[in-house]
């Protein structure tokens, strides 16, 4: 069972057409922070939506990105972008969202600048970044590399919401700048659960997020690293990106013992990311199905995390050795 948390709003009813597991963290957030997070978020996914489009062409999702920075600039208005992607044959929910955009626009300019301010900052940057990864092409050579495409993606996000937090709590304030490079960290680890849940439908889309290093050092390229015969290679790799993942999540208890006990809804807003992407990785490891298709946790496992961390999330001990214990064990 979802938590309440008051009504929906009609952006929080945009959110859950494209995000089931952030709506559940965005929505129990209390309303203060819940409204700026649901409209960060929002415009983070019309950038992503371009971005991961799956019917358009690189030159076009480059311009798209570009104009739609411009909007967030104030230097066009949110209509003529609208207009750019009015083509039916784009339609998807994500689109749906990104056509949205004077009605985020017109929430955008009537927040407070201290919220404002960084929204646009934050989000122009990622914009900028995914264009570029554009222009790059599908293929990633290094870890270094495939950090740099995951700041822009998702790293940003994660400092967009230590800004917010910032915003909302003075206690969290006052430790912003020592919490803004774990926000980081947690954003890339979250990131590269993505990629390894979506190697399949990555690749069928034509991008490899795999580090073309990580490839050679295990004897194969690309396109053997989906080929049956090369499955135990394979899988070593994404024995080393689960290890990578769980390396940046590992920040994630120091970030959410930032909050005290009494934020037990911000704490949960945070937790609840944390938990179902640890447990993702926990039933990833040595799993070949993650090359065939998408491991995903299931609905029982998401309740359960949740009705555990409701009861005991305000405790930093238990969250600990909870956290701890999804890490070891592919069962909650």
């Amino acid at each position: 069972m979802i938590p309440k948390n008051g009504p929906l709003s009609p952006f929080s009813e945009m959110l859950g057409s494209v995000s089931r597991t952030f709506a559940l963290s965005i929505r129990y957030l209390p309303k203060p922070l819940r409204e700026p997070v649901t409209l960060a978020y929002l415009l983070f996914r019309v950038s992503d939506g371009l971005e991961d489009h799956d019917q358009m062409l690189a030159a076009r999702k480059i311009h798209l990105l570009e104009q739609w920075n411009q909007v967030l600039q104030g230097e066009i208005p949110a209509l003529e972008f609208v207009r750019s992607i009015a083509d039916p044959a784009i339609e998807n929910p994500e689109i749906l969202v990104a056509r949205q955009a004077p009605e985020l626009i017109a929430a955008l300019d009537a927040a407070p600048a201290a919220v404002r301010n960084p929204i646009v900052s934050r989000v122009s940057e990622a914009t900028q970044g995914m264009a570029l990864w554009q222009q790059h092409g599908p293929f990633v050579a290094t870890l270094a590399d495939m950090d740099n495409y995951m700041y822009y993606v998702a790293g940003l996000v994660g400092y967009l919401m230590t800004d917010l937090f910032a915003w909302y709590s003075a206690q969290f304030r006052a430790r912003s700048s020592e919490l803004l490079p774990l926000s980081r960290e947690i954003g890339l680890g979250l990131q590269t659960v993505n990629v390894i849940r979506g190697l399949r439908s990555d690749y069928q889309r034509g991008w490899v997020f795999v580090p073309e290093e990580m490839l050679q050092s295990a004897g194969i390229d690309r396109d053997q690293f989906f080929l049956p015969a090369f499955e135990d290679r394979a899988l070593q790799i994404v024995n080393l990106l689960i290890d990578k993942a769980e390396q940046h999540l590992q920040y994630g208890i120091t970030y959410i013992n930032a909050f005290p006990w009494w934020d037990h809804r911000v704490r949960l807003a945070c937790i609840w990311p944390l938990c179902f992407a640890l447990k993702t990785l926990a039933i990833s490891r040595n799993n070949v199905d993650v090359l065939r298709s998408e491991v995903k946790i299931t609905r029982q496992d998401v309740k359960e995390i949740m009705r555990q961390t409701l009861m005991w999330g305000w405790s930093n001990r238990w969250l600990d050795g909870y956290v701890n214990g999804l890490s070891q064990s592919p069962t909650v």
